[in-house]
């Protein structure tokens, strides 16, 4: 029998979909069962991860990484979103709807795209988020499954919203929190930030994987810094 894929294989072939796009992301998982690329649907040993084909149709690459001038209205944007979150998943944000990354951070240059973290209870209960998210137009995509479900909005050739659906108590949920806090309350942390974020999209334009993996050591450095030992 066939080995359930790791997470690493399961991100590499959604990134597959997102740049070969023929085919919906269910047609597209059933495709690859077809061809025993892996056994199951991922992240379920039940055989429905996922609502009934309710997915957009992913239809173009990847968007490019870009940095550009904070903008004052990136907090508007996302009280706008967490009001609509609240209204739909409500239920299951147990540890808050919290604004995170670059566009939290008054002043920081970023990637326009609005980042969200919700505090659920754990990964499995917050499946049934699923279908409500997919009808505001958010995309799952397999990635850090053992730590989070992630999505973006509308679709990844035209990124609005990232939502990290993550259980309160982890060290995800704690880190994300705790990095924003720390870039908000130390200007030259940030500053240093955005000097790397620009160099790297320049570098990494195409790759987003790398330009995430490039910045991991100013993330965990500050990290060290703001989380008591």
């Amino acid at each position: 029998m066939h080995q359930p894929p790791t997470d690493d294989e399961l991100f590499a072939l959604a990134l597959e979909v997102f740049r070969n796009p023929p085919l919906s992301y269910y047609d597209w998982v059933d495709e690859m069962l077809a061809q025993r690329r892996f056994d199951a649907r991922p992240l379920d040993n039940q055989a429905r991860p996922f609502p009934a084909r309710t997915m957009p149709t992913v239809e173009a690459a990847d968007e490019p990484v870009r940095i550009v001038r904070a903008d004052p209205d990136w907090p508007r944007r996302f009280e706008e979103e967490r009001a609509l979150l609240e209204a739909t998943i409500g239920e299951w944000a147990v540890g808050g709807i919290h604004h995170v990354g670059s566009t939290a951070v008054p002043s920081l240059d970023a990637k326009p795209i609005i980042d969200i973290l919700v505090g659920v209870p754990d990964l499995d209960i917050s499946r049934e988020c699923f279908e409500p998210l997919a009808k505001l137009d958010y995309l799952y995509a397999p990635y850090r499954t053992s730590e989070m479900h992630w999505f973006c909005k509308p679709h990844p050739s035209r990124r609005t919203h990232h939502l990290h659906l993550v259980p309160v108590g982890s060290d995800r949920y704690r880190d994300e929190l705790a990095f924003r806090d720390y870039l908000r309350s130390h200007p030259q942390s940030a500053s240093e930030y955005a000097a790397l974020k620009r160099e790297l999209a320049m570098r990494f334009a195409q790759d987003r994987e790398a330009y995430t993996e490039a910045k991991s050591d100013f993330v965990r450095a500050t990290l060290a810094k703001a989380l008591p030992a």
